[in-house]
């Protein structure tokens, strides 16, 4: 299913790139999805899964039967001289020197053989093809921890996006509000029953409110170039968030989240087989201590000739061949095993330390998360309330002003108040989404969902 909704999800920003100037409407678990797939972090790390594969391939070679052939021919443009001494029987009187030259060999020869290897027993190869296959397994954990990593800086990213889009609705709100109140003082102040200094008032208030919408838009424009990274997509293309945070907010969730004991963590299994892995390099350099019995054998087909046309004679060529056993007794390596050996065991000592540690950290981070995501919880509640009343206070305050029995003065108080609450309540609402995704990582439980 996870699959097949990647797919239609790529179809889908195909078509809308064509169709619609390179613009995709993601929703976040689309998002998450493209994330997954096209983050350079999850890109490397399923390589690194398929090194892993290709090791344990690698480490299982060396068990198996190695055979080389080999072919060469050789031209002596001089052959060697072999030096005999000048001694009966095989001397020359007549010759005053104590030695005699002598050459053997002669100008061409040309050899063709294969040499075969096998092991036949070594303790350390055994325990290397089990740390192997152990090692794909670490690949896999690191895997699920950088999709995990991805799916956190997506979901932050995504939040990101969404606050600042509301932001700009808020702030072009405010002002539209502020636009129709400069509008109706300016036609006050023409027939007479305001001030000039009211206009100006206004318009200050005005500016500022066109800074905050200008602000907000580069903001946005940020926020989502900082999504388009996290996702792995091409940063030419736009993109569109068809969900709001009302959406993704419900309350009823929360509340939930808050009651869930949490998953097993990936970075648990990630140090368990740290563990292993050198529990295993501790058998390994144990077993260095173990003679090794390896069967060696060759053939070789060799011919030589005075002249290159007779090297190939049949007649000129012999065979030779050789079968063996070798055996390998380590007796004394000047105490580098037994060094390797102690360094094995003090790092196992240190991981252990860290899994005691980590198994602790993990439930503090549980019960910090979910003490931030309450209280969060808690001033969202308030900021909603205060920006309710702010609105009402600026209600009121807009009607007297309009009615002739409050001031202008009072009205742009009341519209700094409520922009003041709007933000306190977007920065709210921001800080208790973020908290959720700390807690779902707390709990081990970022990707639930995303499975099906």
């Amino acid at each position: 299913m996870k699959k097949s909704l990647y797919t239609l999800l790529l179809f889908f920003l195909a078509f809308s790139a064509v169709q619609a100037q390179e613009v995709a409407q993601l929703t976040l678990n689309e998002s998450i999805l493209y994330a997954i797939e096209n983050n350079y972090v999850t890109k490397n790390a399923r390589l690194e899964t398929l090194i892993s594969k290709a090791t344990v391939k690698e480490t299982t070679a060396i068990g198996l039967p190695q055979i080389n052939g080999s072919f060469n021919l050789d031209y002596n443009p001089m052959i060697p001289v072999v030096f005999l001494p000048n001694e009966p029987p095989f001397g020359d009187p007549s010759n005053p020197a104590d030695v005699i030259p002598a050459r053997f060999g002669v100008n061409y020869s040309s050899a063709l053989g294969m040499t075969v290897s096998q092991m036949i027993f070594d303790g350390s190869f055994f325990i290397g093809l089990r740390a192997a296959k152990t090692l794909t397994q670490l690949t896999d954990f690191d895997l699920v921890k950088a999709e995990n990593d991805v799916v956190e800086n997506v979901k932050k990213a995504y939040f990101g996006v969404l606050v600042n889009q509301e932001r700009i609705r808020l702030a072009e709100s405010n002002l539209a509000r502020i636009d129709s109140l400069l509008q109706e003082t300016k036609a006050l102040n023409e027939a007479g029953f305001a001030e000039k200094i009211d206009v100006s008032r206004i318009q200050v208030q005005r500016n500022n409110t066109y800074s905050q919408v200008e602000r907000s838009r580069t903001a946005w424009e940020i926020s989502k170039e900082l999504l388009k990274i996290q996702m792995g997509m091409p940063l030419t293309m736009d993109i569109l968030i068809t969900e709001t945070l009302q959406d993704l907010n419900p309350r009823e969730d929360l509340l939930q989240l808050l009651a869930d004991e949490g998953e097993h963590r990936v970075e648990l299994d990630q140090l368990n087989t740290q563990i292993e892995l050198q529990q295993y390099d501790l058998k390994y350099n144990t077993s260095q201590y173990m003679p090794t019995i390896d069967f060696n054998g060759y053939m070789r087909r060799s011919g030589a000739g005075s002249e290159l046309t007779t090297v190939f004679d049949k007649v000129n060529w012999f065979s030779s061949s050789l079968l063996g056993v070798t055996m390998n007794i380590p007796i004394f390596d000047g105490l580098s095993k037994s060094a390797r050996i102690q360094k094995n065991r003090y790092t196992i000592n240190q991981l252990e330390n860290q899994r005691f540690f980590l198994n602790d950290s993990f439930q503090n981070e549980i019960f910090s998360a979910k003490a931030s995501l309450k209280n969060d919880l808690n001033i969202l509640d308030v900021q909603k309330e205060n920006l309710e009343l702010a609105q009402e206070v600026f209600d009121i305050a807009k009607i007297k002003y309009q009615e002739g029995v409050g001031s202008n003065l009072e009205v742009i108080d009341a519209d700094g108040a409520l922009t003041e609450a709007e933000i306190n309540y977007l920065a709210a609402l921001y800080d208790g989404l973020i908290s959720k995704v700390n807690l779902e990582k707390a709990l081990g439980i970022l990707q639930v969902g995303l499975e099906n």
